[in-house]
């Protein structure tokens, strides 16, 4: 049986970007992707993404603590593009979200919809309009009671009642 525990979500440090990295990492692994399919420097892929997003996208990580430890993390930042954006970005500047993951034996208390509710949230503070972000089937449910519309790339407006979400 699931013992309810209680937690905090803050901002990321710097010094957990490496903590943030195998997260990410075990959510693909938690999601069947195969060891050998992930590159060998994935480490060091996932770090100079994390720098440059900070750099030029206003990146934010955040994580959730269990008495003191970290049992999960999210990261978000303004989405860069898949193509030229030729629309106002008072109209249309995408914020993604990525990575949101748990430890299993800390799932199913809130945690992922937290850390997805605080990067909203940042993503608010750094102008985007909406939230983008790809579900994992455990995933999914968790999105769609934050009102993202149900797709694999799932949408939220963020210019909507801030009581709502």
């Amino acid at each position: 049986m699931l013992t309810q525990q209680r937690f905090q979500v803050r901002a990321a440090t710097l010094a957990e970007e490496s903590l943030v990295a195998h997260h990410f990492y075990q959510m693909w692994l938690d999601n069947q992707i195969a060891k050998e399919v992930i590159a060998i420097d994935w480490l060091d892929i996932i770090l100079q993404f994390i720098h440059q997003a900070r750099q030029t996208l206003g990146y934010q990580a955040f994580v959730a603590e269990v008495s003191g430890k970290v049992v999960g993390s999210a990261g978000c930042q303004q989405l860069a593009g898949l193509y030229p954006n030729i629309i106002n970005a008072a109209e249309r500047c995408d914020g993604y979200i990525w990575g949101v993951y748990v430890e299993p034996a800390h799932r199913g208390q809130g945690i992922a919809t937290q850390l997805t509710q605080q990067a909203i949230a940042h993503l608010r503070t750094i102008g985007c309009t909406h939230a983008v972000l790809n579900a994992s089937p455990s995933g999914r449910p968790v999105y769609e009671r934050l009102g993202f519309v149900g797709s694999n790339a799932m949408k939220l407006d963020l210019r909507g009642d801030e009581a709502t979400n």
